[in-house]
């Protein structure tokens, strides 16, 4: 499949080029446009109606998902997730696997698979909000981030410790452990809650901006104003 990945790196924005009979996977809503070559089928992403109901509910994903073929002609789509951040491509093969933050996906080849029902994702390890899911399979993976994304690759046994709200993605040949960062104190006075620790071999994503940061900071905007009206 051909692919383009525009306006690097605070604006990634992913352009797919679709010949006869091919097709891309996205999340619902991520679409920005499509040429009129190319058919769109909505379906559930999981069958059963309470697993959807829990992955909804438990880490913010759509119920539905999108597949792109183009069918009367060759076909180009666009597609867009972060509100300001970069795009990147990851292969996935059978000995190459990754697990990923659910707000990072954008889209995938037909043949790549998003486990839901792993337990990073329904018991929620990572704490806080965030989940995780395990992607295996075949194929092209195409992962958005909040800010640049910085890339560490650890050797065997090689350590890194990654701030949950900036761990996109590592590989699933990583060994892993979630912490709180320090003691008690730290965790209040750092401004850091938990932490995943990583072990090599394997690839670690993270992105340089995180979501709460930016979040409080517009709270800070608003929260004078919300109180005004209060009184």
């Amino acid at each position: 499949m051909k692919y383009e990945i525009k306006y690097r790196p605070s604006y990634g924005y992913l352009v797919v080029t679709l010949d006869p009979g091919e097709s891309i996977t996205a999340e619902a809503g991520a679409m920005t446009y499509m040429q009129p070559t190319i058919e769109v089928h909505t379906r559930k992403r999981k069958q059963g109606l309470l697993s959807t109901i829990g992955m909804t509910l438990l880490g913010g994903q759509s119920f539905f998902v999108n597949d792109f073929t183009a069918t009367s002609g060759q076909g180009e789509a666009g597609f867009s997730a972060a509100p300001l951040g970069d795009v990147e491509v990851i292969t996935i093969g059978p000995d190459k696997g990754y697990i990923i933050q659910k707000s990072a996906y954008i889209a995938s080849e037909k043949d790549v698979n998003l486990d839901a029902e792993w337990q990073g994702f329904t018991k929620g390890l990572f704490g806080q909000g965030l989940f995780m899911i395990k992607v295996s399979g075949q194929g092209m993976l195409f992962i958005n981030t909040f800010g640049a994304i910085d890339k560490h690759i650890l050797a065997p046994g090689e350590r890194l410790i990654v701030d949950n709200f900036h761990l996109v993605a590592f590989s699933d040949t990583c060994q892993y452990k979630v912490t709180k960062f320090g003691g008690w104190k730290e965790t209040l006075l750092s401004g850091e809650f938990l932490v995943t620790d990583i072990t090599g071999p394997g690839e670690v994503y993270i992105q340089t901006k995180n979501i709460r940061e930016m979040a409080d900071w517009i709270w800070t905007l608003i929260e004078p104003r919300v109180q005004a009206k209060a009184r």
